[in-house]
């Protein structure tokens, strides 16, 4: 059966409906709020965010934008100019508690009126302390998806992954990684567009179970002042990467995307600290020594 545009936009309403009952449920007490916006040039979305019991703030949003394609857009994707669509679920969510990871999901279709399409997205998690076990179970879940639909997506979105979530400037990893990927179609990967649609759909229903996991196995976990300055300079590194490398937000403000859904992706509260190092052989020490390319999580030892 074709998959149609009309389809996909309607899928991904619901994934959105899905994740945030999910994760109102995991955080236990908040509920998120809905802000549905037009954007000028054509379409709109929905943006909700939650800023609850564990989650500080967490946003999901929804958007299917339409129009004529901006000049300096088609030379950085390599397209003709034309009318596009782009349509996708986008999530963040920063937790209260330093031993809660930070995690980001991004699944989206985009097409051109002549016909050109594809399909994009991907999970990355972001631990303020890296925690090998739980590292281990989230590349594991990614893993049994991968694999239910081709034995090369793994591996390969895997240290696509690595090398997009890369602070260039830091020379460490955003966090333990995921997978990503970009431009699939039936060209590049010799797979009809359902059997794709089908990858990118299970991709975004394992993000709710596979988080709620993590939220549950660390929530409880104690910590102080220690750990909240720790987690502030954390999300430091996590603002640098969205403002300065990451090609969602530069896309979404070269189309006169909604500003403040773009950039719900940033977390409440942020520190800098000039020049920090922190203690020889303490945890945030060994977290920095694993922010690195390559790593196997799979068979990591505890």
């Amino acid at each position: 059966m074709y998959t149609d545009k009309q389809e996909i936009i309607s899928f991904f309403k619901s994934l959105q409906d899905s994740i945030c009952q999910q994760l109102e449920a995991a955080d236990g007490g908040g509920k998120f709020q809905e802000d549905a916006w037009e954007r000028p040039g054509g379409g709109g979305g929905r943006t909700r965010i939650l800023q609850g019991q564990r989650i500080a703030k967490g946003g999901v949003n929804f958007s299917a934008v339409h129009g004529e394609m901006p000049e300096r857009v088609t030379h950085a994707l390599g397209v003709e100019p034309g009318r596009f669509l782009a349509t996708g679920v986008s999530i963040v969510q920063h937790p209260v508690s330093p031993m809660v990871p930070i995690i980001h999901m991004n699944v989206r279709y985009f097409e051109m009126e002549n016909g050109l399409y594809w399909f994009g997205g991907g999970i990355d998690l972001t631990p303020h302390y890296i925690n090998k076990k739980d590292a281990r179970y989230f590349h594991e879940q990614l893993k049994a998806v991968c694999d239910r639909h081709h034995p090369e997506f793994y591996p390969r979105f895997k240290k696509w992954a690595d090398d997009y979530f890369y602070l260039k400037h830091r020379k460490e990893t955003r966090g333990v990684g995921g997978i990503f990927f970009d431009r699939l179609n039936e060209e590049s990967e010799g797979l009809s567009k359902e059997a794709i649609f089908s990858f990118v759909k299970e991709v975004g229903e394992i993000f709710a179970p596979a988080y709620s996991e993590l939220i549950t196995r660390n929530q409880d976990k104690p910590y102080g002042e220690r750990e909240l300055s720790w987690q502030a300079l954390r999300r430091g590194r996590y603002v640098e990467f969205n403002l300065v490398w990451d090609k969602g937000t530069k896309f979404g403000l070269d189309t006169d995307g909604r500003t403040e859904s773009i950039l719900m992706s940033l977390p409440p509260v942020a520190h800098w600290e000039y020049s920090h190092q922190p203690e020889p052989g303490g945890p945030e020490q060994q977290t920095l020594g694993m922010l690195k390319k390559n790593i196997d999580w799979l068979s990591v030892a505890d």
